[in-house]
């Protein structure tokens, strides 16, 4: 695929031609030359001859697609590694084939002190439920187990762990039989992540990250906090990531800022902002969501775990800090919360320094008219996730059962927030969902809800820079002169033009019609196979024999 010349300068420069380039600089380019970790020019193959004796390396795309590298907006690195590396039950069809496996693992790991798993989703299996206490502890022959559900804001586990957790019994979010939610699942994830020895912790995420490289991911975001994953994890994905061997990874750490001494200690972690996974509410899933009015499946509105004041105080602290806030929410009552939180945080200091400082909220899932206005005029990121609702939506999922088929129909809804000019960034939340950045985009626009979703182009530039401008940067995710040399190359097949469902273009005998072209990314068909991932014009992932 390229012929190199041997030059380990940080300077070298590099020539990409014969394939398609995807940039607003020149929808039709072919070529791009790369000096140093820099965008340098993007144009058509006439014009590509002209660099190629001066450049340390042409890399013959031979038709392939190159785009700007991929942003996942949520990730968790650690849990993402330890399900690719460990038990992941994703796969599990019955409860039944979750305890094979759960057995299974068990008696392939006798070595460690506490069993790791994650992705059981019972809403799925015929037998409706999750297994029970007595189930996990005979599949693991009384040995400690902690294993999420999907959502991973519930967990099941074994009696002998809830016997290494002094208080346990008496915490919020504690049941006998069923899963564990609130402070209860915090306190037993706590104590289960304590025992991963620094070279299980660097192997996963080393496997995370490899995985995201080799799905044309450059930058990922780090949801950490002290209720997600301690200091350490936190300290050491972001030394790992300065090695610069793989993606970018930006940290967030989720811990409310009172002053600015809380805020100090924010940054001194090497975070970016006191945001990400700060809890609000839940998740659907668990029934722990909050919601207006009751679930329809259960006799409660969730559970609420800050409010419009906490919320107000913490962006206001932050804003005045100079760091980036941000918030879980998911339900409507939460997303009211944070709405109303922020808005009276701009009354305090000012509606222009809320909006310069581009504070973010996770997931949003349950938006009405009025908290996407909100998110507009207070210049809030939604941080989305579009596989949620590939699996989760349509009038048989788990939405449906858990709002009743009415409310499941208002969730995710992308093209509203994009009319009303709400700012989004796509990601995945691995391990939730999987790392899959095409697949991302796909359900993004084949929405199960087809009036929420948007098209192609705009789900791309939300997966690519929009991940960027929810940093704070807007001079990247985007393969223009000037621009940071992050991009990835595809195989893929033709390009063209798509509306956000199966409605045909037909203004225009060119589908790009000036428009640079995207993948076609109608359900059932192959995605794209990435070849290469550059992160700051250093070659991070190479399909081998490519």
């Amino acid at each position: 695929m390229s012929e190199r010349i041997p030059d380990s300068a940080p300077s070298r420069t590099v020539l990409l031609r014969g394939g398609e380039v995807h940039s607003p600089a020149d929808p039709f380019a072919t070529a791009m030359v790369v000096e140093g970790d820099r965008i340098a020019w993007v144009g058509e193959e006439g014009a590509a001859d002209s660099f190629a004796a001066g450049v340390d390396e042409v890399v013959h795309l031979d038709g392939a697609l190159v785009t700007p590298a991929f942003t996942d907006a949520h990730v968790h690195t650690t849990a993402t590694g330890l399900a690719l590396t460990g038990l992941d039950l994703a796969g599990a069809v019955t409860l039944s084939d979750a305890l094979a496996r759960i057995r299974a693992y068990a008696d392939a790991r006798p070595a460690d002190r506490i069993l790791l798993g994650h992705g059981w989703d019972a809403s799925a299996w015929p037998e409706g439920r999750p297994p029970s206490r007595a189930e996990l502890d005979a599949a693991t022959s009384g040995r400690p187990l902690y294993l999420t559900r999907v959502d991973v804001h519930s967990a099941v586990v074994t009696t002998a762990l809830l016997d290494l957790v002094p208080g346990i019994r008496g915490r919020s979010g504690f049941d006998a039989e069923a899963p564990l939610t609130g402070d209860a699942h915090h306190a037993v994830r706590r104590t289960a992540y304590a025992t991963v020895t620094p070279a299980q912790r660097a192997e996963a995420q080393a496997a995370a990250l490899a995985r995201a490289a080799s799905l044309g991911i450059g930058s990922v975001h780090e949801c950490a906090g002290p209720d997600i994953s301690g200091q350490d994890d936190f300290r050491a994905l972001l030394a790992l990531a300065r090695e610069g061997g793989g993606p970018r990874v930006v940290g967030y750490w989720a811990e409310v800022v009172a002053s600015a001494k809380d805020a100090e200690r924010i940054r001194e972690l090497g975070a970016i902002g006191a945001a990400g996974d700060l809890f609000v509410d839940g998740s659907l899933g668990s029934h722990t969501a909050h919601l207006h009015a009751p679930y329809a499946d259960a006799d409660h509105t969730g559970a609420a775990r800050l409010d419009a004041d906490a919320v107000a105080a913490h962006v206001a602290a932050c804003t005045e800090a100079g760091l980036q806030a941000g918030f879980h929410a998911i339900g409507d009552a939460a997303l009211t919360s944070v709405v109303d939180g922020v808005r009276a945080a701009a009354e305090k200091i000012g509606t222009d320094r809320i909006r310069a400082a581009r504070h973010r909220v996770e997931h949003a899932e349950m938006l009405t008219e009025a908290t996407i206005a909100g998110f507009a005029d207070l210049a809030l990121t939604a941080s989305v996730q579009p596989a949620f609702d590939a699996a989760w939506g349509g009038p048989d999922g788990m939405y449906a059962a858990r709002l009743g088929a009415e409310r499941a129909r208002t969730l995710n809804p992308y093209a509203a927030l994009l009319k009303a000019g709400v700012p989004i960034a796509l990601g995945s939340d691995s391990p939730v969902t999987p790392l899959d950045p095409w697949g991302t985009v796909r359900a993004a626009v084949f929405h199960r809800t087809r009036a929420h979703g948007i098209s192609a182009r705009a789900a791309f530039t939300a997966h690519t820079r929009g991940g960027w401008r929810a940093v704070g940067r807007d001079d990247a995710g985007v393969l223009v002169p000037g621009a940071p040399a992050d991009y990835a190359v595809w195989r893929t097949g033709e390009l063209l033009v798509q509306a956000p469902d199966e409605r045909v273009q037909r203004w225009s005998t060119d589908p790009r019609s000036g428009t640079p072209g995207l993948p076609d990314l109608t359900p059932g068909g192959d995605l794209p196979v990435c070849l290469r991932t550059v992160v700051a014009g250093r070659t991070v992932f190479e399909r081998p024999n490519e």
